[in-house]
């Protein structure tokens, strides 16, 4: 009977013990505030990216830990959900995983700066319906730029500059009411400036539109707009640009239509109130400088050159801010900064 009794007293210790240990601490499987079904389509976004062993990046997405603790993952700090996601500037591999679209509360997705990340933008993003910020440039991606992004209807911000898409720009991008930024820089892009991209129906969205293979006229609708910053240099553009330049568009500052194949008179353009970048060099523009480009104050950037413009060039104001350089390699302009104007 003794022996009995020592065996039932060891043996309610022993669960005492082990019922004590297991409040105190937590077993390696708790998740803490991180939501299951998130941490689920964390670990298959993990899955389908192949980091080198000394990655930092992917170091804390450790099997079941909380998510929330992750390096690159916020969670909201009420509903703890998954909202901001981001990699950045690493040495991985892989290809952006269809799980993205099981992360419901997402608001940012981000992967920027890996450019082993191939193939394409998944169609289960559009199941993103909280998605204000697409970031995604300097990364591998390729084939056309997806038309079905026009379903992220709360986006303002999208970035797929530096990849390798290719084909033409889905004219369906104006359907995005709340977007305020597009960067579609540095791709591989043919094809015209959508007429669409003249009838956004919320905010007049900036512009970035460079570094591609785009043809044809800028789209008579885009120049009544007024964009508040455009960027259509580096592309083969024909036709006139001089619709995009108008007194009443006071919101805009930037303009930059380099390195094409435009053709158009300067001499009577009204420029925006406000513009204080304005690059037109590596033309075929004709015609003068004119005369109230002078009285542009926060003009800093003036790039004219290597067009066929004549006559004087404007003095006084702030025309003083612009070197030789801004001018040259025209067919007969002269005046200060460059060589005095001859008599007549």
């Amino acid at each position: 009977m003794r022996i009995q009794h020592q065996f039932l007293l060891h043996c309610s210790l022993f669960l005492f013990l082990l019922a004590t240990t297991t409040l105190i601490s937590p077993s390696l499987g708790d998740l803490g505030r991180c939501n299951p079904s998130d941490y689920k389509a964390l670990m298959n976004i993990k899955k389908s990216l192949s980091p080198p062993e000394n990655s930092y990046e992917l170091t804390s997405w450790v099997q079941d830990t909380d998510c929330c603790d992750w390096h690159g993952v916020a969670c909201d700090d009420q509903t703890n959900r998954v909202q901001e996601l981001g990699i950045f500037a690493a040495d991985i591999a892989g290809q952006i995983s269809s799980s993205v679209g099981d992360l419901p509360h997402l608001v940012s997705l981000t992967f920027r700066n890996i450019k082993n990340i191939t193939g394409s933008i998944p169609r289960s993003i559009t199941k993103l319906k909280h998605l204000i910020r697409l970031d995604l440039p300097y990364l591998g991606l390729s084939g056309p730029v997806p038309d079905f992004l026009n379903q992220l209807t709360a986006l303002n911000f999208l970035d797929l500059s530096y990849n390798q898409f290719s084909g033409s720009i889905p004219p369906n991008l104006s359907d995005l009411k709340n977007i305020t930024t597009i960067y579609l820089d540095g791709n591989k892009l043919t094809g015209s400036i959508p007429e669409s991209f003249g009838r956004f129906t919320g905010t007049v969205p900036e512009l970035y539109l460079s570094r591609n293979k785009l043809t044809g006229p800028i789209p008579k609708s885009l120049g009544a707009l007024g964009c508040r910053a455009i960027n259509l240099s580096r592309n083969k553009l024909t036709g006139d640009a001089s619709i995009l330049f108008n007194p009443n568009h006071s919101l805009t500052t930037f303009i930059d239509l380099s390195r094409n194949q435009f053709e158009f008179d300067l001499t009577n353009v009204k420029f925006p109130k406000d513009l204080n970048w304005l690059d037109i060099s590596h033309n075929k523009i004709f015609g003068g400088i004119p005369d109230e480009i002078k009285d542009l104050d926060n003009l800093y950037m003036l790039k004219v050159e290597y067009n066929r413009l004549c006559g004087k060039i404007p003095s006084g104001g702030n025309m003083e801010r612009f070197k030789s350089t801004s001018f040259s390699h025209n067919k007969c302009l002269c005046g200060s900064p460059l060589k005095i104007c001859k008599r007549k």
